[in-house]
Order: structure tokens, then sequence, then C-alpha cells
């Protein structure tokens, strides 16, 4: 009866020591993070380029398809200050829409794949082990036989027609509209192309920070007072395995961009009138373009190129505060 009581307790205890050290761990990490000068610099950057894409819809100077017909192909201005496109749209605002849309679908890609899916699937196939490992383990090797960009390109062509296709179906039987035009679909399918890309790297580093994790005193000590497995994936297991996973997310998110804008670029991703940096780096990717209207690339090129770099420095810099071999 006095061992049942203290079971309790005894949870009680080891939960708030746990707690206690991840808050240590935290606040050593952050203290040692915001002495890293490029990584607070790419932060900085992140937020102030993310924050626009976020905020375009109020703080851009003009509609994204708004057309000036006496400032076609015109450079840097007070009016216009990145200049216009060939059908004379405001530049700056097209990027922040762009932006807006690299935000959404990376996003919401990695929370999903990366995040929800791989985290999850790491840590049963680590802890459970036999078939639901090799089952697992089989299933991302499949999708991991694949190159990454060749994946994300063969699933956008072949799911983007018929997704567009069944909301098509859907608008015309329904009172739905304007799903279509509000690039809805786009996000769909480049969001499940990523997702797939996503998941299995995350779930693999996860699995392996489960195997070492699992035959740990702490957790021998919570499955000998009867804790669930879940208690034990999500209060015990996950803690203690989140630091290469903040890692591999916040280097992963530069992939992700990356490959958003690739997308666009090869005409898979976000379809016009919406505009993405991908189609904005397309249309002034060639050599007559270069020479004649130099500023059409600029913008876009420097945003795309800052994105990727930021999320990469941010990435290396984690690993160094939060990995135990450089501390």
């Amino acid at each position: 009866m006095s061992m049942e009581r203290s079971r309790p307790a005894i949870a009680a205890l080891e939960d708030a020591g746990s707690d206690q050290g991840g808050r240590g761990h935290l606040a050593r990490a952050m203290s040692r993070l915001v002495r890293k000068k490029l990584a607070m610099l790419s932060v900085v950057l992140l937020i102030g380029l993310y924050g626009a894409g976020i905020l375009a819809p109020f703080i851009a100077p003009y509609e994204y398809t708004a057309q000036d017909y006496t400032a076609i192909r015109k450079p840097p201005s007070v009016d216009h200050w990145a200049g216009t496109d060939l059908k004379g749209r405001d530049l700056l605002t097209r990027v922040m829409w762009g932006i807006q849309n690299t935000v959404i679908i990376t996003v919401v890609a990695m929370a999903t794949g990366g995040l929800l899916i791989g985290v999850t699937m790491g840590l049963v196939s680590g802890y459970f082990g036999r078939w639901i490992d090799a089952l697992i383990m089989r299933v991302g090797e499949v999708f991991a036989a694949f190159p990454d960009i060749l994946l994300i390109i063969i699933l956008a062509a072949t799911l983007g027609p018929r997704i567009k296709s069944f909301i098509r179906s859907l608008e015309d039987q329904t009172f739905l509209d304007g799903i279509i035009g509000s690039g809805l679909a786009d996000y769909v399918v480049i969001s499940f192309a990523l997702l797939a890309f996503s998941w299995f790297g995350i779930a693999r580093l996860v699995r392996g920070q489960v195997l070492y994790l699992k035959r740990t005193q702490y957790v021998d000590a919570a499955q000998a007072i009867g804790a669930s497995a879940p208690r034990i994936l999500f209060n015990h297991l996950l803690p203690n395995a989140i630091s290469p996973i903040v890692v591999a997310v916040s280097m992963g998110m530069g992939s992700m961009v990356g490959a958003e804008i690739i997308l666009s670029w090869l005409g898979l991703g976000i379809q016009p009138p919406r505009p993405s940096l991908g189609t904005m780096l397309l249309e002034a990717g060639s050599l007559s373009a270069l020479r004649e209207v130099p500023w059409m690339l600029l913008t876009p090129g420097i945003v795309s190129w800052t994105l990727v770099l930021c999320w990469n420095l941010f990435g290396d810099a984690l690993n160094d505060v939060l990995n135990p071999r450089t501390r």
C-alpha cells in the first residue's frame, strides 16, 4: 500500500527534476546563442522578412495585381522603391506577397511533415521497435531512395492537376467559389510535396535518439512505476531529444524555402496571378532581362538568398550551442 501511495510522488519528483534540468539547459543555450552575432543577425533578418510577408496585405504600397501603365519596366524610384516589372506591377509589393506564400507553405509543411509526422513516427519506431520499426523505416527508405527535389517535382506534377480538378468539381457542385483563384489548391499541392520530403529525416533522427534514451535509468524507472507508453514518449523521451530536433528543423527550413522557390521557378508552385519568388526569378532569368531590367532580379534574388542563408546560419549556431561536444 505504501509503495502504491509513493508512486505519484516519485513521478512528480521525476517530472520536476526533468523540467528544472530542461529550463537550465535552455537558459544556458540561449545565453550562448545571444553571443553569436551572425545568429542574432540572422534572427533579425528572418523576423523582418517574415513579418513583411505576413503583414503584406496591410503594409504593401500597392495591390499585387495593380498595373501602372505609365511606369512599365521602370528602375527603382520614389514611387516604386524596387522598380516595376514588364507589366508595370510594383516589385516590392510582389516580393512581400511572395514571401507570404513562402512562409505559409514552408511553415505548414514543416509543422505537419517534419514535426507532427516525423517526430511521432520517430518516437514510435525507436520505442516499440520490431515490426513497427521495420515498417516505418522501410516506408521512409522508399521516399529517401529518390533525390529530394526529384521526389518533390514528381509529387507536385502528378498531384497538382488531380487536386485542382477535384476542387473545380467541388466549386461547380456546391456554393463554394473562388478556391482556385485564392491559390489554396497550389498551397495544398506544394505543402504535401514538401511534407513527403521532410518527414523521414526527422523521423530517423528522433529514432536514433530514442534508441539510446530508452535504455537510460529514468525510462526504466518510469516503466517500473507503470507509466503509460504515451507518457514515456512525450513526457520523458521527447523533451530529452528536443535539441537535435530544433537544429534539424531550423536547417531544414532553409532547404524547404529553396525547394518551394525552385518549384515555382519550374512552374509547379504558386501560379499567377498570385506572385511567388520563383516566378519572379524566372521572369528575370534571361540574359536580355539581366541586361535591360536587372532590378527585376535584384530584389527577389536577394530576398531568396537571404532567407536560405539565414536559416542555414541559424541552424549552424543552434548546433553549436545545443551540441554537448561543443560546450
